[in-house]
């Protein structure tokens, strides 16, 4: 069994409002590629990954003029995907949706949102989580501009149940900030806000841990060990937040487990930007599968399908090209035998 995660960069500037794919030679959101070359190069990965789940982060849109399901399910059959069946949690504002593509001869699956409005400890992930974030003894709310997507997967033949949630944290990038004292205090607003949001996966992961439950947390958490300056201000990570502390049971992803352990050599990398003044590409770690103790007994094989890291991805030149065209970011895969 394959589950993988795959932030396609503005996969929803690819389709109309029918959810018909645009496939012509006009430019994509993407810098440089056409919408012809970006989704034929999604197309290749997703039919080369051949998973039986993918967690689709930057998802097609979804709102009273589109829908999610009915383009990624029109994009698998163009592509005769085996994850061919759709389905979305709570829709958001920013045309970036979390779905999971799946394939329904190997799992049911369904959208299974825990949590309650209101409660003071893992709210559910559409409503407002109060959390002090500057120490000043007044909690401040926390939403998600793109609410985590919590799904019951249950493995047909196995009957195995596992639970997944899609995450795609706030960026804390300082967007928009002009000049370089604007630029620290938006870079550190954004870190407290995105660290809150670890903090509120976290408490959501330990009710299932708690409760036995295998789980899956998986998708674009804009962090990572040591990925910026700011990080010494708070001690931690949001990775290291929602991987477990102290004497808290653990999650596991052997990628973010390199980095927390090597301070120095190759480090893995799951996404590739390109610095326009600096004329070079920065390379990070953003995109994760962290599984639970139990599955992670199970000795799981994971895998970034990076065009320049991983040698198959690199000596299979259509495969090496598409992932470079389709997505500033690159898939992660995890193979589990259940």
């Amino acid at each position: 069994m394959r589950i993988a995660t795959y932030n396609v960069e503005w996969f929803n500037a690819l389709f109309d409002d029918e959810g018909r794919p645009l496939i012509d030679n006009e430019w994509s959101a993407r810098h440089d590629v056409t919408r012809r070359a970006q989704f034929q190069a999604v197309g290749v990965v997703f039919k080369m990954l051949d998973a039986d789940a993918v967690m689709v982060i930057e998802a097609p849109d979804h709102n009273s003029r589109r829908q999610t399901v009915l383009a990624l399910e029109n994009f698998a059959n163009i592509f005769d995907l085996r994850a061919r069946k759709a389905i979305i949690g709570f829709a958001n504002d920013t045309q970036q949706e979390i779905a999971l593509l799946y394939d329904p001869d190997v799992f049911f699956a369904r959208h299974d949102p825990r949590g309650e409005a209101g409660a003071l400890f893992a709210p559910r992930f559409d409503t407002t989580f109060q959390l002090d974030l500057d120490t000043d003894a007044a909690p401040e709310p926390i939403v998600f501009s793109k609410p985590p997507l919590e799904v019951e997967l249950i493995h047909r033949d196995s009957g195995k149940v596992l639970r997944l949630i899609g995450v795609h944290a706030k960026s804390k990038a300082p967007h928009g900030a002009r000049g370089p004292a604007e630029i620290m205090r938006v870079a550190i607003e954004n870190r407290r806000k995105q660290m809150a949001q670890c903090i509120w996966i976290r408490q959501r992961v330990d009710e299932h841990l708690a409760a036995g439950e295998s789980l899956i947390v998986m998708g674009d958490f804009n962090d990572g060990p040591g990925l910026d300056e700011y990080e010494k201000l708070f001690g931690r990570s949001g990775i290291e937040i929602v991987m477990g502390e102290d004497d808290a049971t653990c999650m596991y992803d052997p990628h973010a487990r390199m980095i927390l352990t090597r301070k120095a050599g190759a480090r893995p990398a799951s996404s590739r930007f390109y610095i326009a003044s600096e004329k070079r590409y920065l390379q990070a770690l953003l995109d994760y599968i962290m599984v639970s103790p139990d599955l992670a007994a199970m000795s799981p094989c994971w895998r970034i399908w990076h065009p320049f890291d991983d040698l198959e991805c690199y000596d299979a030149p259509r495969l090496r090209d598409a992932l470079l065209t389709a997505s500033d970011h690159f898939p992660v895969s995890m193979d589990l035998m259940l």
